[in-house]
């Protein structure tokens, strides 16, 4: 059996994979977390340099550029892999041939080009574990659930962009997430233009406005219960029906009446049809514990 790396945890830092043109980690940074966002995109990466030069100088934040990648090195060598730049919608933009083919079919166009990857586990090694991982890099998530299986510590919570298509892929995530140790779970809709979150004391605002693509509040500040997987497979059922109907693959949305349907539909509602959900893992209690022992030890 191979022995787990024991790299240290540290409470104040956030990883942000799929930085995109930096929503979410605007909003760490708001909270006071040191971050290290991952970005495969060079347009999406440039901005975000520009955006926050001033928390990239001070430290607070660390872009990595490139594509998470299996196998990401050959022969001790990074190696480059190709990457599918949506000309028409950014946050699209994927390292994965299936997702850019289904941009294909939702009538926009992909531009190949050849970034570096990146090894996510060696990444872990050098920054340190984090107190939260949000994954969002649009059909490459789970290459970072099973980088963590080879670590001792985990973070505290973990949200991912799930699954919308194959339902069995979906119950994959969720195996590779208990198998890590993880045992509150949450289905959460990213539709979050309208919703707030409040600040430390010591920012100059008290409250945070989600941008328009953010992932949104994490941990204890996400809405609703923590549920067990079979409870939020569950949900994730009635979801999966609301997918097929109105969803990428459905036969409403490849139609122009069908589009004006749901169009109609998201006006009535004021919200996204059917939209996209989040996973949201809360580590089990002994396991967020034992990240924090060292910790609790130094200070005896």
């Amino acid at each position: 059996m191979t022995e787990l790396k024991k790299t240290t945890k540290d409470p104040n830092l956030i990883y942000d994979v799929g930085l995109h043109r930096g929503q979410d980690t605007d909003f760490y940074l708001k909270k006071g977390y040191r971050v290290v966002a991952f970005e495969a995109d060079p347009r999406s990466a440039e901005f975000c340099r520009s955006r926050f030069e001033s928390e990239i100088s001070e430290g607070q934040l660390e872009i990595v550029e490139g594509a998470i990648t299996e196998n990401a090195s050959s022969n001790g060598h990074m190696s480059e892999v190709e990457f599918f730049q949506n000309t028409d919608h950014q946050l699209w933009s994927s390292a994965s041939s299936d997702w850019a083919a289904r941009n294909e079919v939702l009538g926009t166009r992909n531009d190949i080009i050849r970034v570096q990857a990146v090894d996510f586990a060696q990444c872990l090694e050098k920054y340190g574990i984090p107190h939260y991982l949000k994954a969002d890099i649009v059909g490459s998530e789970t290459i970072c659930l099973r980088a963590l299986l080879n670590f001792e510590n985990k973070p505290d919570y973990i949200s991912i962009r799930s699954e919308k298509l194959v339902f069995r892929k979906l119950e994959y995530e969720f195996e590779l997430l208990e198998q890590l140790g993880y045992t509150g779970f949450k289905a959460v809709k990213q539709d979050f233009e309208r919703v707030t979150s409040s600040l430390p004391s010591t920012s100059e605002m008290k409250f945070h406005e989600f941008e328009e693509g953010a992932s949104g509040p994490f941990g204890e500040e996400t809405k609703g219960f923590w549920k067990s997987s079979d409870k939020v497979l569950s949900d994730y059922r009635r979801i999966f029906i609301r997918y097929w109907l109105f969803g990428d693959y459905s036969y409403l949305i490849q139609t122009r009446r069908g589009k004006r349907l749901i169009a109609s539909l998201e006006r009535i509602l004021k919200r996204s049809v059917p939209g996209w959900f989040d996973t949201h893992a809360r580590l089990g209690a002994m396991g967020v514990l034992l990240g924090y022992c060292g910790e609790c030890l130094a200070w005896v």
